[in-house]
């Protein structure tokens, strides 16, 4: 079948996720939303970024997609069960990958570096009681983060001049392992690793969401056949705006659309 699979986030960062669907599953057409007209989320009210989700999965599935794929932790947490209630396709939920930063800890000390309201998350929370058992976690959150990325500053001495700050609690507390709990975050992984230091492990969930997307895919019956599949990048920002990021991200040419959503 070849509907595409929607994936949706606040802005950019769910590119990192859309980028292992691509990889894992190469043949499969993408739809990408970004609500940049709306990041970042973690600066908003749980109740408008519930509103913002829905919105966009009624959307997703007007234009066909097969599977919605919430890209965002912040948005997860907000809206998952409510989507999963409305829409009559799957609904595919972002979550920290604590369960396996636990598991890859060696001396029990695990951070998480999240938007202020991942953060502060029931959703992290229940995390924490279900994997954290013996081990200590560390909540780091990271505000302004989100908006150096959208502006396109994924290196450079002013990102690594913040990134140094919101490290220095993990650094202190001497942390092995640290789980990044925003999509955005896997752009800016190497300033974050040179920030940690070559020994502290970084852990994301981008490939276990690919390999989730697959296999509801696979058990539907729904699998694309032939590709490259398409790719389709919508924005409810600027899109003349978006488009450089996107590209460099995104790694290949592609065309920003606008959508009013």
């Amino acid at each position: 079948m070849n509907a595409p699979v929607g994936v949706f986030d606040s802005g950019i960062g769910g590119l990192s996720v859309a980028r292992e669907i691509r990889a894992a599953l190469p043949a499969e057409p993408l739809l990408y939303v970004a609500d940049t007209a709306y990041v970042p989320y973690g600066d908003r009210s749980e109740e408008e970024v519930r509103a913002r989700s829905l919105a966009i999965g009624r959307w997703m599935q007007a234009q066909g997609a097969k599977v919605f794929v919430v890209a965002c932790n912040t948005a997860s947490g907000a809206a998952l069960e409510q989507l999963r209630e409305e829409l009559r396709i799957p609904v595919i939920g972002l979550e920290p990958a604590l369960k396996p930063a636990v598991r890859q800890s060696r001396n029990g000390r695990v951070g998480v570096m999240a938007t202020t309201r991942t953060c502060g998350s029931a959703r992290l929370q229940r995390l924490v009681d279900a994997h954290g058992h013996g081990v200590e976690i560390l909540r780091q959150p990271c505000p302004g983060l989100v908006d150096l990325i959208e502006g396109g500053v994924v290196h450079g001495p002013r990102l690594d001049e913040r990134m140094a700050e919101l490290v220095a609690p993990l650094r202190a507390a001497g942390v092995d392992t640290v789980v990044l709990g925003c999509t955005h975050y896997v752009f800016v992984r190497d300033a974050i690793q040179a920030a940690l230091g070559p020994d502290v492990l970084l852990v994301d969930s981008g490939e276990a969401i690919a390999r989730r997307t697959g296999q509801i895919l696979r058990e539907a019956g729904a699998l694309a056949e032939g590709g490259p599949g398409p790719v389709r990048i919508v924005t409810t920002g600027d899109p003349a705006e978006a488009a450089p990021v996107v590209e460099r991200l995104w790694g290949e040419p592609v065309r920003v659309e606008r959508a009013d959503i």
